[in-house]
């Protein structure tokens, strides 16, 4: 285990990802100039600082599937008013993640790992929760195969850190079956209160 965790899943990541980029330009190229036009000037990437291993900060690059429309007082509207109807597409289909191919490529991040979360959730974590920043964040994990967002924070945290410590090529590839069968059916989109997740407030 400890062979696959500290070389090959790193090496499996350079291979994987370097291999997708260089076959999905061309798709991910058009899907930059969909976006482009379908969120109304905001542009088709999203960046934004994300804790990874041992909680060192990077920038994660996404699809951005909203639109930055705002208030009368300049406040951004709710998600489900921002997602657009190609966001929505995008979304579901999880399209929207694979530009962290590139993260995984630098290193941020790896295939397979604890979702990234936000920076501000940092301070928020119990020590146990905390240990899901002992390894790379990953575009995929184990929470994200039994719920994704339809389940609670407390029982993500608990899955992430499940994974920790059992880390194998055994359960990556697990973890590879069930994402595709997820994105299939295009399962646990959303949880119960709103068009993403809600946010984390220490409690729930």
């Amino acid at each position: 285990m400890h062979l696959y965790k500290n070389f090959f899943k790193r090496a499996i990541d350079i291979v994987s990802s370097g291999s997708a980029l260089l076959v999905l330009s061309v798709p991910l190229a058009a899907v930059t100039v969909w976006l482009h036009f379908a969120n109304k000037g905001a542009g088709a990437f999203f960046f934004q600082e994300r804790p990874g291993k041992n909680g060192k900060i990077f920038k994660v690059v996404k699809f951005k599937t909203m639109t930055d429309e705002r208030d009368a007082d300049g406040n951004l509207l709710p998600d489900a008013q921002r997602l657009t109807k190609v966001g929505r597409f995008v979304r579901s289909t999880s399209i929207d993640e694979l530009p962290q191919l590139w993260n995984v490529l630098k290193g941020d991040m790896s295939l397979i790992g604890p979702r990234p979360l936000l920076v501000q959730y940092l301070p928020l974590y119990s020590k146990e929760q905390a240990r899901r920043h002992e390894v790379r964040p990953g575009i995929t994990g184990w929470a994200q195969c039994h719920g994704r967002n339809a389940i609670s924070w407390k029982k993500k945290f608990e899955l992430d850190v499940w994974y920790v410590d059992h880390i194998s090529f055994i359960t990556d590839c697990k973890v590879i079956a069930t994402t595709i069968k997820k994105v299939i059916k295009r399962a646990d989109i959303s949880s119960e209160t709103c068009a993403t997740m809600e946010y984390f407030d220490g409690t729930n």
